[in-house]
């Protein structure tokens, strides 16, 4: 496999004549590929891979009500960094009784623009609409994303990650995956 296409296969940065540095906006294309990237990890179910994807400092968050403050209010998600990875940990395990067996996921990454360069990060949005299928079913699960993407090492990582779900203000299927 030749250097140029090796970071499709797995994860690292793409060749360029001029390396983008530190607080660099990142691109339209390069953010849909990262978007991409992470999509198929989590429908994957490589749970490490997808937790590398992360900075120090991230947040997931996939909020009840969108206009609240998640320190004071009820959300469905909002995890720091170590939350993310006593989440990954608690998956990996087997022993989470509502992923057994594992949801079968399938996403679609749709509508991505980037918004705004703000303090070194690229804010992006997407729609996401996943289907998982379980034995009790399918269930559709559709949101506008919110990324804050940064450059760590050369490579591209979500600083935060926030999920607004179309249905969010209503009753929902238990969610033990990752969305």
């Amino acid at each position: 496999m030749t250097a140029a296409a090796q970071h499709i296969v797995d994860g690292t940065p793409a060749p360029q004549e001029h390396t983008a540095a530190p607080g660099d906006p990142i691109p339209l294309a390069e953010a849909e590929a990262f978007l991409y990237r992470e999509a198929r990890l989590a429908d994957a179910w490589e749970l490490e891979a997808w937790e590398a994807l992360w900075t120090d400092d991230a947040t997931y968050y996939v909020p009840v009500d969108d206009s609240a403050d998640p320190r004071t209010t009820m959300s469905i998600i909002f995890d720091n960094r170590n939350r993310i990875a006593t989440r990954i940990k608690q998956l990996r395990t087997g022993k989470r009784h509502a992923q057994r067996p594992l949801s079968r996921l399938c996403r679609s990454v749709t509508n991505v623009e980037v918004l705004d360069h703000e303090g070194g990060d690229t804010v992006v949005t997407s729609v996401v609409q996943v289907l998982e299928s379980r034995d009790r079913g399918s269930t559709w699960w559709v949101g506008r994303v919110t990324h804050r993407l940064r450059r760590v090492d050369g490579a591209v990582r979500m600083a935060a990650k926030k999920v607004v779900l179309v249905d969010s203000d209503r009753a929902l299927p238990s969610m033990s995956f990752l969305l």
